[in-house]
């Protein structure tokens, strides 16, 4: 491997990292909204929305779920 692509495959770890980053955020706040939501005071169709979402949570492994917890600042019981 030469230098450049060396460098190329830098930038795009880089890259990846930071989206993971991003993506941990989004599934963090997610978690922490599905957590927080009573589903008797939603609309039918938001508590398919919530399930749905609850349902792709939960498909998470621990370790991503807990990092993407951290990520948020939020208390894992």
């Amino acid at each position: 491997m030469n230098k450049q692509e060396i460098e190329l495959l830098s930038k795009e770890i880089e890259l990846l990292m930071h989206e993971r980053s991003t993506m941990l955020k989004v599934v963090g706040a997610a978690a922490v909204l599905v957590a927080n939501t009573d589903a008797g005071t939603l609309p039918v169709a938001v508590v398919d929305a919530a399930d749905q979402l609850s349902e792709a949570l939960n498909a998470l492994p621990e370790e991503t779920l807990r990092d993407a917890l951290e990520s948020v600042q939020a208390e894992v019981e």
